[in-house]
């Protein structure tokens, strides 16, 4: 039994627009699944599905075999979702204070939040920004930040919606390295990007979307060369293979 699964999800917005139609995916424990597609192919909102965000118009999303709409509740503590606008995730007037946010209205014991919010940073790495105000950190340390808000709930899978999205060269060498490190601890790991190039070679499986429907999933091997005729662009080559930024692994 697959860990998550979309059964022909299709939503439509009020004024009539089919957003994604009879999409299903189903994702194992421990993947690292790459979603890409062109702008406006449904992408956000097929992830925003995943733990309940978004309600489909028809078709429904399991985890564990279980529809996430009987406890939504537990879906979102189970399945992370890091947008792609780290701000819009920043509660907490400091760093601590963002990681404990998500543990405390579960509900769990001081003791166990102080526990989940200090292993969290030491996870990403920010430990000593913990008395910091979120709003100055750099690009990269604003994801990381996410990133522990999300691993402090204890989630199975770690949604992410174009990490790489306006950071500089320093802050794309943090996220994926990040990226990396949490797929070897064993996290299923959903990555929404465009940017092929940087994070192709992390990836067990690549999977297309293109005007609201899945067109391609498999090996990113095997995917990426029909990329470019859904308007995602090919990585470079070198040396005859796909391009890509393994010296981060």
């Amino acid at each position: 039994m697959s860990l998550l699964e979309a059964k022909n999800l299709t939503h439509v917005f009020p004024e009539g627009t089919v957003a994604i139609k009879d999409i299903s995916l189903k994702i194992n424990s421990g993947e690292f699944v790459i979603i890409a597609g062109a702008n406006g192919s449904g992408k956000t909102v097929f992830i925003r599905h995943l733990n309940g965000l978004l309600v489909p118009t028809k078709g429904e999303v399991l985890i564990n075999g279980k529809p996430i709409k009987k406890n939504i509740t537990l879906a979102r503590r189970k399945i992370g979702l890091i947008f792609q606008d780290s701000d819009s995730q920043i509660v907490g007037q400091t760093v601590a204070e963002d990681v404990a946010f998500g543990p405390e209205n579960l509900n769990l014991p001081i003791a166990e939040v102080e526990k989940a919010v200090r292993e969290s940073l030491e996870i990403v790495g920010i430990s000593d920004l913990s008395t910091k105000s979120p709003h100055t950190l750099s690009g990269g340390q604003k994801k990381k930040l996410a990133v522990a808000g999300v691993l402090a709930m204890n989630p199975n899978i770690i949604i992410f919606d174009e990490p790489l999205a306006g950071l500089d060269y320093p802050g794309v060498v943090q996220v994926l390295r990040q990226l990396d490190e949490l797929h070897k601890a064993g996290n299923t790991i959903i990555l929404v990007t465009h940017e092929l190039e940087k994070t192709l070679a992390h990836a067990d499986r690549l999977v297309i979307f293109h005007k609201g429907e899945l067109v391609e999933d498999g090996k990113p091997e095997d995917v990426i060369y029909c990329s470019e005729k859904y308007g995602v662009r090919m990585p470079l080559r070198n040396g005859g293979e796909i391009g890509s930024m393994t010296w981060l692994r």
